[in-house]
């Protein structure tokens, strides 16, 4: 994908600086409050290529455990 401006929400954005501090970029699973991230949130930053499945959880198989991309960083990090 071409590195070009891309419109993202306040959620997203959220979510993805989430991720610029933690150990290979892992992405929350709930927000500062504890509450669950969007579904939508996650699905929107994966086909952005922002975020990328890394691995399934095998206590809680629904939870969609995801890390930055290299593009997501850039992104984020302007």
């Amino acid at each position: 994908m071409a590195n070009r401006k891309l419109a993202l929400s306040q959620q997203e954005r959220d979510y993805l600086c989430a991720g610029i501090n933690q150990a290979g970029g892992k992405l929350p699973l709930f927000d500062k409050n504890g509450q669950a991230i969007d579904f939508q949130i996650i699905k929107s930053c994966i086909n952005k290529g922002l975020a990328e499945h890394w691995f399934a959880n095998p206590l809680k198989p629904e939870w969609l455990v995801c890390r930055l991309t290299e593009r997501g960083r850039s992104v984020v990090l302007g």
